[in-house]
């Protein structure tokens, strides 16, 4: 663990806001047992994040067991968009569970109620879906389903194309399709019609002289010069933007793609498990980009709470393979969250406040960057999510992963929980529900955070 996230108590100020309040050192006595516990029973990686212990959650807050209470950056990693245990979801949860616990794949009205929301919230090209539990079986599904669909076009297209730093999940088939290559020792070989492109980071456009267009086109140029048969590609596997930084793709780049995938007959599918329902400004993040998905792979904010993922597809494609199912896919209980989540989305227009605060956010980080120009690099991002890179004292694009986490670690003092993403970048996500005045005042205990470390040098 690093060394600014010791589970030995440290004496800080009292803290007491509307938002947030610290009365105990941190971390808590009484922490460090518990994690000791964890580690004891567990391989976690619970053990290397932030040291609190999370006993409950409400709205845009987070409680430990000893009166502490932090402005949650974080959404549990984009899960509670709508929010933590609000109270419609929360109800819908309780009416469901005294009805019915289990299903398997049988037909329920609560299942059959969820998808027509869901086939009527998302774009209109998106006619079918199919229902799993973890973000990586959906990942696993959208791989098949591509691959069942080039069989249909020749019975040897079958290559799916990934991107370097992509996330797509920590099964074997999510794993090789995702481009964190180091990662993947543990599997012994790497399926040959698994292939991967550079990702086009903002650093690496900007030294090209290249349009995105043409950085895409030359990428699959390279593809063809190594000896793939780019006739046989099956789909596109695109992350709508890296997490760790909340990098996207130019947006020429992906036009370009959508426009080789449809002449070719190959198929576009966007993983938006940190980027869907509502956290970039727009109900799926790979809207921005202005092109159509033939299949869009969901989960996280999908329920706002428990295990829900899905696919989401042209009906002619989802039905490739409708004998697919899932012990806990359409779960009662995950519908009824994953109903009302969309609900609430809708009731409270989250969207739209995704945008308008997003907007709030952009202005309160670029000052930022004006106060701290030594020490802050890049801003990306968009909505309620954004990356801003801490870079090593005047170097404008060498990461200062230590400086980082030293600024996670005083705003934890004072009552702010963000990300670690462990890569040098401050990921800040709140759930779309946070009043301005506690979004502000949690980028204001981040930006206080830096100054008091850039003074102590």
């Amino acid at each position: 663990m690093d060394a600014v996230f010791s589970l030995a108590p440290v004496d800080v100020p009292r803290v007491e806001t509307p938002h947030r309040r610290i009365v105990t050192p941190i971390p808590a006595p009484g922490t460090a047992e518990i994690m000791a516990r964890i580690g004891r029973v567990e391989s976690s990686s619970a053990l290397s994040q932030l040291p609190v212990i999370w006993d409950r959650a409400e709205g845009y807050n987070i409680f430990d067991p000893w009166g502490n209470i932090w402005i949650d950056f974080t959404s549990t990693i984009f899960v509670t968009n709508c929010g933590h245990a609000h109270p419609h979801l929360i109800e819908a949860i309780r009416v469901q569970s005294e009805k019915l616990l289990h299903s398997y794949c049988y037909p329920t009205e609560i299942r059959v109620r969820y998808l027509e929301k869901l086939i009527a919230t998302t774009p209109t090209n998106l006619t079918k879906a199919s229902l799993f539990s973890t973000g990586t079986e959906a990942s696993e599904r959208a791989i098949k389903l591509m691959r069942l669909y080039g069989r249909t076009l020749d019975p040897v297209r079958k290559i799916i194309v990934g991107w370097d730093g992509n996330f797509h999940g920590k099964t074997m088939g999510a794993q090789m399709a995702g481009g964190l290559h180091d990662q993947k020792a543990w599997i012994g070989y790497q399926d040959p019609n698994m292939v991967h492109l550079p990702f086009p980071y903002p650093w690496v456009v900007e030294k090209s002289n290249m349009s995105g267009a043409e950085i895409f086109n030359h990428h699959m140029d390279g593809l063809a010069e190594k000896g793939v048969d780019t006739d046989l590609i099956a789909g596109f596997i695109v992350e709508t933007y890296q997490g760790w930084g909340g990098i996207f793709y130019p947006r020429d780049y992906v036009a370009a793609m959508r426009e080789w995938a449809t002449k070719r007959g190959a198929l576009l599918a966007f993983d938006e498990m940190q980027a869907g329902f509502g956290r970039t400004g727009r109900l799926f993040g790979y809207q921005h980009y202005g092109i159509d998905a033939d299949l869009v792979i969901c989960g996280k904010g999908v329920s706002g709470s428990v295990p829900l993922s899905v696919v989401l597809g042209r009906g002619d494609l989802i039905d490739l393979d409708p004998a697919y199912t899932s012990t806990h896919g359409g779960h009662p209980i995950a519908c009824a969250a994953g109903l009302a989540n969309l609900e609430i989305l809708e009731a409270e227009n989250l969207v739209e406040e995704s945008r308008r605060k997003g907007e709030l956010t952009r202005e309160r980080i670029h000052r930022w960057k004006a106060r701290f120009p030594k020490r802050i690099g890049r801003i990306l991002g968009d909505g309620l999510l954004w990356g801003v890179f801490i870079t090593k004292e005047g170097a404008a694009d060498d990461l200062d992963i230590a400086f980082c986490d030293s600024i996670i670690g005083r705003a934890l003092q004072k009552g702010v929980f963000s990300i670690k993403t462990g890569r040098g970048t401050l990921k800040l996500g709140p759930p779309l529900t946070i009043p301005d005045e506690a979004l502000l005042e949690g980028l204001d205990v981040i930006e206080e955070s830096i100054a008091e470390l850039v003074a102590e040098g």
